[in-house]
């Protein structure tokens, strides 16, 4: 049985491990760094979906055990809109939804747009060579969902430090992963209590005073929820921003489309989030409650399902040539927001972004080129994420 850490990966190359075990055995057994016992891996696009929707595999089932996992600590709170189950995750993503909608999102934009550009304006006068990872990545992203939850500017680096460390993989890392997630947990704890006294304009307050019926947020609810918004609407899309722009400066024909035709924007990052692996490994996983056949195999009651996102992404039963970028690519939606009851409420947000983010690079610099040899960029190794720690670039 493998014993999978799904941390030798080299750039934004497929993870050469979950490729093997993809074609070799979709559906397998494996073992992981930390946690205890083994797990199910669900690498084909039809076997995720599957498990993702079936309701018969469940994550609050996961609550209380040691399950199998990539990081010393597990990530999640045991209150997290990411531990429950349909009614109750129904009843909550309701209640949350109604701060991400599409319109309200959209609403955003003019915002995201100023602050973009603002931090072009920056970079441009800084000049080449300069950072796009710290010009514009670093930045983007962590202003935008604290500015929804009107988090004060000096309280910033601190909960990005915090961020930081509970992502990372390493045993030594443990003990700042844990003390990290409590101080994340005492400061939204704080932060949201305050909202509920003084409500004003911003995410929480709006979460706060969200109502489904009789039914809205509790305290603890409210508090975890205000710090997976910081998690989940910081780090991804900050990654994604020095991926997405790594790939196109690597990849000269989705470049010179883009810059071809401006409008092809949306389809082309939607390609690109299907095909960059801009994470490693896996996630929270799943338990069966009762004995499942998924792909041929019965899984027993009890037992752990992961299934990897990143692999159905580039599944060939699914996509043709998958291992390709092709903007007009016909073919069942990625998996890059996940899947199934669980898939990211604040997925509208992170496509805004991205959008107003990659758009507007391009259109301010369309010499862009990477400033040093591609093999010279160094890639993180320390959390679950996969990205540049610096991205050198020249126009």
């Amino acid at each position: 049985m493998p014993r999978c850490t799904f941390t030798e990966v080299t750039a934004l190359d497929p993870d050469p491990e979950l490729t093997r075990l993809a074609a070799e055995t979709p559906l397998t057994r494996i073992r992981m760094a930390h946690g205890e016992g083994e797990a199910w891996l669900a690498t084909r696009y039809e076997d995720v979906r599957l498990v993702t929707t079936d309701r018969r595999f469940s994550r609050a089932a996961v609550i209380g055990r040691d399950f199998p996992r990539m990081t010393p600590a597990p990530i999640v709170q045991d209150e997290s809109i990411n531990l429950l189950d349909p009614p109750e995750l129904t009843r909550l993503r309701r209640l949350v939804s109604r701060g991400f909608t599409a319109r309200h999102v959209e609403r955003l934009r003019p915002h995201t747009q100023r602050t973009v550009d603002g931090l072009l304006d920056t970079m441009a006068e800084h000049g080449p060579p300069a950072d796009v990872a710290a010009h514009l990545a670093a930045h983007l992203p962590m202003t935008t969902i604290c500015d929804l939850l009107e988090i004060p500017p000096e309280d910033r680096p601190a909960l990005r430090r915090d961020a930081i460390a509970l992502m990372t993989v390493g045993n030594p890392d443990r003990d700042a992963a844990v003390r990290a997630k409590a101080d994340l947990r005492a400061y939204f704890a704080d932060l949201t209590a305050t909202r509920r006294r003084t409500p004003g304009e911003d995410l929480l307050s709006t979460l706060a005073a969200a109502r489904d019926g009789e039914e809205v947020l509790d305290d603890d609810e409210l508090a975890v929820m205000g710090m997976v918004l910081l998690l989940t609407g910081h780090d991804t899309t900050t990654y994604q921003i020095s991926n997405i722009t790594h790939t196109l400066l690597t990849q000269p024909e989705p470049r010179a489309r883009l810059l071809a035709d401006p409008d092809c924007l949306p389809r082309l990052l939607e390609e690109l989030l299907r095909f960059i692996p801009f994470r490693k490994g896996v996630g929270i996983p799943r338990i069966a409650t009762e004995d499942v056949e998924v792909g041929g195999v019965t899984i027993r009651a009890g037992e752990t399902v992961h299934v990897s996102y990143l692999a159905a992404n580039r599944d060939p039963e699914a996509y043709e040539r998958p291992d390709e970028i092709d903007p007009d690519r016909e073919g069942p939606s990625h998996m890059a927001f996940g899947w199934g009851s669980h898939h990211c409420l604040g997925s509208h947000l992170a496509r805004m972004e991205l959008q107003v983010a990659i758009g507007s690079l391009f259109t301010r610099f369309p010499s862009l080129r990477l400033a040093v040899p591609a093999g010279e960029i160094e890639w993180n190794t320390s959390s679950i994420w996969r990205f540049p720690l610096a991205l050198p670039v020249a126009w």
